[in-house]
């Protein structure tokens, strides 16, 4: 059996009851941080589950899950993923494959930036399609068109744009600032006067923490802000509800 487990927003404290249940009674426990920051404590979560955890890179989800779906046929391995499982379709991949293969199958479900979108004050189903803003040595010959075009898309349609902040392989983190910056690159490309200095703009960090970071404004003012520690997203706002306007109010850059 194989057990996708999300472990919630912020740290091993958010990991739920079933989810627990799961992995204590697991003869593998896997955990992969590649596709979002985690800022728990490995070790407690070991105590806490009283099992070794080992830590699975990409390709051991990607090229090499096979080993994984073989070791699944025969014991009840659990996955252990920030977040929710299934936002990210790496995991939809392996899944579609275990089935394939008769493998069983469980997605134990938990909290996504998805729903913690809405701590910004923003009406989470005005939310349009989301996208990938991807570390600058990944622009330096192709600049992400794609981006721009969901972002247009949802304007267009007075919807919200949810942007991602992208993660290296050895885990480095992208800053607002590098993403804003590869945006108004975009934008001197594009010319749709979408993502401009004047642009207001959510930069929305560290969703589940005792510490959330909202800053809403325009995109002058944050440019060259530190923000402090990741992970973090950046909403660009489409057509505002006037409790929606309000709500910002209390986050605006001052």
């Amino acid at each position: 059996m194989l057990s996708f487990v999300g472990l919630g927003l912020w740290d091993e404290e958010d990991l739920t009851l079933k989810g627990l249940a799961r992995s204590q009674k697991a003869d593998v426990v896997y955990i992969e941080f590649y596709t979002s920051h985690w800022h728990g404590n490995l070790k407690k979560l070991e105590k806490t589950i009283k099992k070794k955890i080992n830590i699975l890179k990409r390709e051991n989800l990607e090229e090499k899950s096979d080993k994984i779906l073989e070791e699944a046929r025969k014991k009840k391995v659990v996955i252990l993923v920030p977040g929710d499982p299934l936002i990210a379709t790496t995991h939809i991949s392996v899944i579609s494959k275990a089935i394939k293969d008769d493998i069983e199958v469980e997605v134990i479900h938990n909290a996504s930036i998805y729903s913690s979108i809405a701590e910004t004050g923003l009406h989470a189903y005005k939310f349009g399609a989301s996208a990938t803003i991807p570390l600058p040595e990944k622009t330096s010959e192709v600049l992400p068109l794609s981006t721009y075009e969901t972002l247009k898309e949802n304007i267009g349609s007075g919807l919200h744009t949810l942007l991602f902040l992208d993660v290296a392989s050895d885990e480095k983190y992208m800053t607002p600032n590098q993403a804003i910056r590869t945006m108004l690159k975009l934008e001197e490309v594009m010319k749709q006067n979408l993502f401009t200095y004047n642009t207001r703009i959510i930069v929305f960090g560290r969703a589940g923490s005792d510490e959330p970071l909202i800053l809403y404004g325009k995109i002058k003012d944050l440019l060259e802000k530190n923000f402090g520690e990741p992970p973090f997203v950046i909403i660009v706002p489409g057509k505002l509800h006037f409790t929606e306007k309000e709500f910002l109010e209390f986050y605006k850059v001052k």
